[in-house]
């Protein structure tokens, strides 16, 4: 079931799916591009089986709880750029957290992996 209830760009979700204007998915939201000091929502970038991809906030029609849908075809949403900037890094929260030596010395040190996503 799906809740079709619209929902603020700041409360949207990454993993969410995006989908195109014929409703195929085209990827899921990775995070959400804004300026906080202006309140203002600059666009969206997805994971797609091709990496990482940038859509302007132009072409994102609605964003609710389950899904998001935008303004692009199919055709358009398969040329999507991928984004540009500065990289992007996040931390691995599922790191160490077995019950080897690596793991276990990792969890000992509080050492942090981070990992550049890929455009």
């Amino acid at each position: 079931m799906t809740d079709e209830t619209p929902i603020s760009y700041e409360a949207a979700v990454p993993g969410t799916p995006v989908l195109s204007s014929s409703g195929a998915e085209i990827g899921t939201l990775e995070h959400v591009l804004e300026v906080p000091d202006l309140d203002l929502f600059d666009g969206i970038v997805i994971t797609t089986k091709d990496g990482l991809r940038f859509i302007d906030a132009d072409q994102v029609g609605e964003i609710t709880r389950s899904q998001i849908r935008c303004h692009l075809d199919d055709a358009q949403a398969s040329d999507l750029p991928a984004p540009d900037g500065p990289p992007v890094y996040r931390v691995d929260a599922l790191q160490d957290t077995g019950e080897s030596l690596h793991d276990r010395l990792g969890r000992l040190f509080r050492r942090s992996r981070w990992i550049r996503e890929q455009g």
